[in-house]
């Protein structure tokens, strides 16, 4: 079977790993996978010269490390832009993952596969052509969502039904650890973004607070980009930039909780690979938080510094027997559903009953 992933600028982030992993499935089951992305835009002069100067890391030089399996089965399209049906291969499948490249499924001809659209968030933020986006919501493309909270979004603000729902999963042959006693001194971690509603200034702040009641907290944090001058660090937090992908599951696994303090989110992929490294999460109610945490594996808190400084106090006085508990039933957590579960839901929509056969699907599952 020939399945196309179309996708905007590719790099490392959550929504990315979905699809690299999508893919890497399908291609282990013998379907021909193809990502289409696109080039990066140049980097302005002024972006250059902080580059020169070390200031920042421009996207330009990101490596794509997620879509190395593919080989030449990744085709960037350069100059950036709506693709052409010749940039396209044919295809019996074809999946778009972004409001934008929803668009341009839907204006593909037939050849290039039955359409479908893979919503990864409920897209409609205010930096975005709302009103463009919201339309996506009603093309002809067969819609699949990986949380509840996308699906009820989007049926509740536009009147749009028949949203599948495929939770993500993590990947338990990159994500995973053995058992593990607690640290000595507490050590807590967080994902750093200047992304607004990812509201990593809730995380800074709860850890500014429980650092003032346990000295010895120890807080280690990762992240694409350097700390901005308006959202910066203590000094006293390890940070580390752009770490390479194996490495990210020692950094779970070094941390004896981790902060999920979104105000919005599709799902929350750290979550799931923080708990498949043992790791308990500390979350606000965003994305698949409430879909995932139940008290025994982490825990949900409101929006507030004051509430998240409490919890790692908790954490940090709390016997090591009762935090072997948590690890422990985060990890059965995060290992209870797969990969490979999904990839089966993902094949049994491409042939639901009611939708077009799909000959190439049907004589895979055969053999």
């Amino acid at each position: 079977m020939k399945i196309t992933f179309i996708c905007p600028v590719f790099g490392l982030n959550g929504g990315h790993r979905v699809v690299a992993t999508y893919a890497r499935h399908l291609q282990a089951r013998g379907h021909e996978v193809t990502i289409v992305s696109q080039a990066a835009r140049p980097p302005s002069f002024r972006a250059k010269v902080k580059d020169i100067l070390g200031w920042q890391r421009l996207k330009a030089k990101t490596m794509m490390p997620l879509t190395g399996a593919l080989q030449d089965r990744h085709i960037v399209i350069s100059p950036p832009g709506p693709p052409a049906a010749e940039d396209i291969p044919d295809a019996d499948i074809i999946i778009a993952t972004w409001w934008e490249t929803a668009e341009w499924v839907a204006a593909l001809p037939a050849s290039k596969g039955r359409k479908f659209y893979l919503l990864q968030d409920y897209e409609v933020f205010p930096y975005l052509p709302v009103d463009r986006v919201k339309a996506t919501y009603g093309l002809p493309l067969k819609k699949i969502a990986v949380s509840s909270y996308i699906r009820d979004e989007i049926a509740k603000n536009h009147a749009t039904t028949g949203v599948d729902v495929i939770p993500n999963a993590v990947d338990l042959a990159q994500f995973n650890a053995p058992s593990r006693s607690r640290n000595t001194s507490l050590t807590v971690g967080f994902l750093y973004t200047a992304t607004p509603r990812k509201n990593v200034q809730l995380a800074i702040d709860a850890i500014t607070l429980a650092k003032a009641r346990l000295p010895d907290l120890q807080v280690k944090v990762f992240g694409s980009h350097p700390p901005e001058d308006t959202l910066p660090l203590p000094a006293w937090v390890d940070y580390q930039q752009a770490p390479p992908q194996e490495d990210i599951p020692k950094i779970y696994a070094a941390c004896d909780a981790w902060l999920f303090t979104s105000e919005k989110e599709g799902f929350g992929l750290p979550i799931l690979e923080a708990m498949a490294c043992r790791t308990p999460v500390l979350a606000t109610r965003a994305g698949a938080a409430p879909d995932m945490i139940d008290g025994t594996n982490g825990k949900l808190l409101p929006a507030l510094a004051q509430a998240f400084a409490d919890e790692i106090q908790h954490f940090a006085q709390m016997p090591d027997a009762a935090w072997q508990v948590y690890s422990d039933a985060a990890w059965r957590t995060a290992t209870s559903y797969t990969w490979e579960n999904a990839t089966d839901r993902l094949l049994d929509l491409f042939n639901a009953p009611g939708a077009p056969e799909c000959p190439a699907l049907l004589l895979s599952e055969q053999t």
